[in-house]
C-alpha cells in the first residue's frame, strides 16, 4: 500500500516559527499561531533538533518537556517526519554554492526541495528577502506566518 500523506499539500516548517509557535513566552508566539489553521506540515532532523536546542537553551525549556513535546509533534498523522540523505546533503551543498546561506539553512531547504514540499514558513529575513529558491528545477516559495 501507497503512502497517502505524499498525496497532500504540506507547509514546510522553519525553526524558528516551531519553536515560536510551542513557546507561548515567545514574542513571535502570536504570529506563529497561524499554523493551527494548517492542516499538514512538514518537518525534517534539523528543525526538529534545531528546535530542541532553542527551547533548551535559549527559552530555557526543561529538557524533559523539549523532548516530549518536539516528539509528539513528530508523530502527529499531520506532521510529514522526512529523512535526511546523502542526495539531500549534495543539494544543500548545491544550493550554498547558489545562495549566501549557512549549511543548516542549506540542509533544511534541501531537505524540503528534495521531497517537493512547495512553501516554507519562518521568520528568517535572510530566507524571507529571496521570496523562493530554485535548484534543480524545483522552486519553493518562502513565506512569513502572516501570509499563511
Amino acid at each position: 500500500m501507497g503512502d497517502n500523506r505524499r498525496d497532500k499539500e504540506y507547509l514546510g516548517v522553519d525553526t524558528n516559527v516551531l519553536v515560536s509557535f510551542f513557546d507561548e513566552q515567545h514574542p513571535d508566539h502570536p504570529e506563529a499561531k497561524r499554523l493551527e489553521s494548517i492542516p499538514n506540515t512538514a518537518t525534517n532532523p534539523t528543525v526538529v533538533h534545531e528546535a530542541y536546542h532553542t527551547l533548551v537553551y535559549a527559552q530555557k525549556w526543561d529538557r524533559k518537556e523539549a523532548i516530549d513535546t518536539l516528539t509528539v509533534y513528530i508523530n502527529l498523522d499531520t506532521t510529514l517526519f522526512l529523512t535526511q540523505t546523502k542526495e539531500i546533503t549534495k543539494l544543500g551543498l548545491s544550493i550554498g554554492l547558489e545562495y549566501p546561506l549557512g549549511g543548516r539553512d542549506c540542509l533544511i531547504l534541501a531537505n524540503f526541495l528534495f521531497n517537493s514540499i512547495e512553501r516554507m514558513v519562518t521568520f528568517d529575513r535572510a530566507l524571507l528577502d529571496f521570496e523562493q529558491l530554485t535548484i534543480d528545477n524545483k522552486t519553493m516559495r518562502i513565506i512569513a506566518p502572516r501570509d499563511i
